[in-house]
């Protein structure tokens, strides 16, 4: 549980991160957290206010003979994804999220930990209550909602920071530096269709698609993993040409920025035809399971009867939709020319839900080049058209343009070669960091981020390193101490 964490390197991080997990905290459901956020700060005489959007600002002056220094900004967002396997009863918004120890990793009982990115805030919380950590003077931003539309980073005003470097606390490779990030879109289909009755003789059967690892859609897009709701749309396709099923209805994802693990959809079809399509169902997750062997070794496909609906869509409106949602396009569209193995632009289709006769289909285009998500946007417009559907493109943000002769870069790549006795890697991310919509609004900010190694952030997979933890932390103490000083 969360008390074994606390005695881990370095422990006033560790602490903070415990306390954070004890806290509910999902995206848009923050408010628990901030105010625990404020009790703490005020408890240990942190100067703290808040905006209206539920930003919190820390600061604290520099310590003794670093006053010359330039003024350093720590950020990262307090908000989690709530995703929990389906044999887990977990309640984000009620219920803490309990942690444990496992093989030198920290992980969540069949939940996502949060460490993405309560690990950074903690770090960000920890410099300023910490009494062995140089730095000049110091103010820590910790905004919210940052995994469903990064409404912290829209809500941020000009001017009401001071610093003039900013280090991101939410990259998740231990050893990697970022200067660059990618920029995001929604696209948001929608459409009212058509029921009719379901006829005599009809057998319903929902089709239970389990077991896929999901996973941040910016971060693992390019890892070859399934996507939940493009199998399903695929096997349904089939279902409707070949066993003349109708679809009932269709669910599959809940988050935006996360990969579908799961999906599930009911349909009928006439009982003479109920065996065949059950070996034909089987003929398919042997064929799907062969074809993502090495990514998704435990994909399921259960098959089994439920009652009959009395509703199912009506055969214009079935083939409309899962035409739609099979011709969407859906992971990597394309690589980055300038930079090795980075993706440039990429969709994730996250949310595939059709019931009671309405229709809504959530994307999230990616893009490092502004014109390639622009041009992918009018992509899902015209196939919402050729549709019949409606489709709203909203929640635009920037991406981060990478500056190689950035001052805080240098600092950092000098302190970490000469702490590690290697090179740091100097990346872009294909993520959506806040430093794109920072940059707008300070565009003086000298930016970078990096964190500690994270893997299969957004899933109930989700753990953070513990080495990488106490190396991440030693290494922010260096940069801290040999921050530029002011011209």
């Amino acid at each position: 549980m969360n008390e074994e964490i606390k005695k881990l390197y370095p422990k006033q991080l560790w602490e903070i991160f415990s306390n954070i997990c004890s806290v509910p905290h999902p995206s848009k459901h923050e408010k628990q957290l901030t105010e625990a956020l404020k009790e703490w700060a005020k408890k240990n005489k942190i100067d703290c206010k808040q905006d209206k959007t539920g930003n919190l600002f820390f600061s604290a002056p520099a310590t003794k003979g670093m006053e010359k220094c330039v003024p350093v900004i720590l950020q990262g967002h307090v908000d989690m994804v709530p995703q929990a396997n389906s044999d887990k009863k977990h309640d984000f918004t009620k219920d803490p999220i309990e942690t444990r120890i496992d093989k030198g990793w920290v992980r969540a009982n069949g939940t996502t930990l949060g460490a993405d990115n309560g690990v950074g805030v903690s770090a960000a919380l920890a410099v300023l209550v910490s009494k062995d950590v140089a730095h000049g003077p110091i103010e820590v931003l910790a905004t919210v909602d940052e995994e469903t539309g990064m409404t912290g980073a829209f809500g941020l005003k000009s001017g009401v920071l001071n610093g003039k470097i900013l280090i991101n606390l939410d990259s998740e490779t231990e050893g990697e530096l970022y200067v660059g990030c990618a920029g995001g879109l929604d696209a948001n289909f929608t459409m009212k269709y058509k029921e009719k009755a379901v006829p005599a003789g009809m057998k319903a059967l929902q089709l239970f698609l389990t077991g896929l690892k999901g996973g941040h859609s910016g971060m693992d897009i390019n890892l070859g993993r399934a996507n939940a709701n493009k199998l399903m749309t695929r096997l349904l396709k089939s279902s409707i040409s070949q066993y003349e099923a109708h679809v009932c209805c269709v669910n599959g994802g809940s988050l935006r920025n996360a990969i579908p693990r799961e999906a599930v959809a009911i349909v009928v079809l006439p009982e003479d035809k109920v065996a065949a399509y059950k070996r034909f169902v089987k003929k398919f997750t042997d064929t799907v399971k062969a074809e993502f062997a090495a990514t998704e070794p435990d994909m399921e496909l259960k098959v089994t009867a439920v009652d009959t609906p009395k509703k199912m869509m009506d055969a214009d409106a079935q083939n409309r939709i899962v035409n739609m949602v099979f011709a969407i396009p859906n992971g990597v569209q394309r690589m980055s020319d300038s930079m090795k193995d980075l993706v440039e632009t990429s969709n994730n289709l996250a949310i595939f839900h059709a019931d009671k006769g309405e229709l809504r289909v959530c994307c999230l285009l990616r893009s490092s080049v502004n014109s390639a998500k622009d041009a992918l946007g009018q992509k899902m417009v015209a196939i919402a058209e050729l549709a019949g559907a409606d489709i709203e493109l909203t929640g635009a943000y920037p991406g981060w343009k990478p500056n190689m002769e950035s001052p805080i870069l240098k600092t950092c790549m000098t302190v970490y070669k000469k702490k590690f006795a290697k090179d740091p890697a100097i990346m872009a991310i294909h993520a959506g960091l806040e430093c794109g919509l920072f940059g707008s609004r300070y565009p003086d900010w000298d930016m970078i981020s990096f964190g500690p190694t994270i893997e299969h952030p957004h899933s109930p997979d989700e753990r953070v390193n513990i080495d990488s933890v106490g190396k991440f932390w030693d290494f922010l103490v260096d940069v801290l101490k040999n921050t530029p000083k002011k011209k």
